[in-house]
């Protein structure tokens, strides 16, 4: 089906048909329904390439770097409900860690013409970031490095690393450590998520005295890579009595290798991890984590995206969540030793 069919169909012109799909000013109601009931009749779908060469292609790219952090899962709900009264589809790129990988995936949703980019916590260089978001409307979530070029939306993650460490320090606690993303130093950034977090821990530590006990490991936020963090973490010779990790998936990782040790928690050591996702919650797990609000991120995000793809904004913006403490029962006193 084409547009000469749909317009054929509703007894109306092509440059109606035209005016309706792209939401034009001016057009009736009248036209509106009847170009609808058209389009519903004849199964039309726009062909999205030919839509690119005329304008928009009504397209929205989501770069992420994996799809078993469920943070992202929280992100990506705040993004699609956001859009689900218009016209934009989503489509997401699970591009890896690796920065060249994540750089090949952003230029093949710039190649397909997509509208607009969300790019979460991206791990590709800056400099990338920058001539992206001069060509294409683009959104970045997580990094707090300030651009004239693209908006963001952040937490404040030093202050999230503070709640924590106040939490702990009030249950007793002064050997505490921290797993976080090692991130790359080749590629920029200057303030990723991990870097303010990083900050505002040893920041924390210091203001309850207690710099000579903070410890930073570095390890993806994955399972695996929080088991292995926990393995060395947990069997060193002085082993932390309680462990936050930059991400829940990475929590996840710590419990199992506190499992595998015969370690129970919180007896044995206290756990907290970071975005507060479906997962800490699960009866089984019952994680203290630090809600950083990712639906709303995603729709903050999303709705961004729009005024700058719409040209309603020229400006870069920038949107900061504030972080809160979901207390469970995975943080305790730490026993005597």
């Amino acid at each position: 089906m084409t547009i000469t069919d749909v317009a054929r169909h509703a007894g109306v012109s092509v440059a109606a048909v035209s005016k309706v799909l792209r939401n034009a000013y001016g057009v009736s109601p009248a036209m509106k329904e009847k170009v609808t009931a058209a389009i519903t009749d004849l199964g039309y779908r726009p062909h999205a390439a030919a839509r690119g060469m005329r304008g928009r292609t009504y397209t929205i790219g989501v770069l992420l770097d994996n799809v078993r952090n469920a943070f992202f899962a929280d992100i990506l709900d705040g993004v699609r409900e956001e859009l689900r009264q218009s016209e934009y589809t989503v489509l997401i790129g699970a591009a890896g860690f690796e920065p060249e990988e994540q750089a090949r995936t952003i230029r093949s949703m710039v190649d397909r013409q997509m509208d607009g980019l969300i790019l979460i916590a991206p791990g590709t260089s800056r400099d990338e970031v920058l001539a992206t978001a001069a060509a294409t409307p683009t959104v970045v979530i997580g990094h707090h490095d300030t651009s004239d070029t693209y908006d963001s939306v952040v937490d404040a993650d030093d202050l999230g690393a503070g709640l924590v460490v106040d939490h702990l320090v009030a249950l007793g606690h002064r050997d505490i450590a921290l797993v976080a993303a090692p991130g790359t130093k080749a590629n920029r950034w200057k303030r990723t998520p991990e870097i303010v977090l990083t900050d505002g821990f040893l920041q924390a530590m210091e203001r309850h005295g207690l710099a000579e006990y903070a410890r930073v490991h570095h390890a993806a936020y994955s399972d695996e890579g929080g088991f292995k963090a926990g393995m060395t973490l947990l069997t060193s010779s002085r082993p932390p009595t309680a462990v936050m990790t930059g991400a829940d998936v990475a929590a996840l990782g710590m419990y199992r290798a506190a499992h595998e040790l015969g370690l129970r928690i919180p007896d044995d050591v206290s756990l907290v991890g970071y975005n507060n996702t479906a997962l800490a919650a699960l009866a089984p797990v019952q994680l203290t984590s630090v809600d950083q609000a990712g639906h709303t991120m995603g729709s903050t995000a999303a709705r961004m995206l729009i005024e700058r793809v719409e040209g309603k904004r020229d400006r870069a913006m920038r949107t900061t969540m504030a972080p809160r403490l979901v207390e469970r029962s995975s943080t305790a006193a730490p026993r005597s030793r």
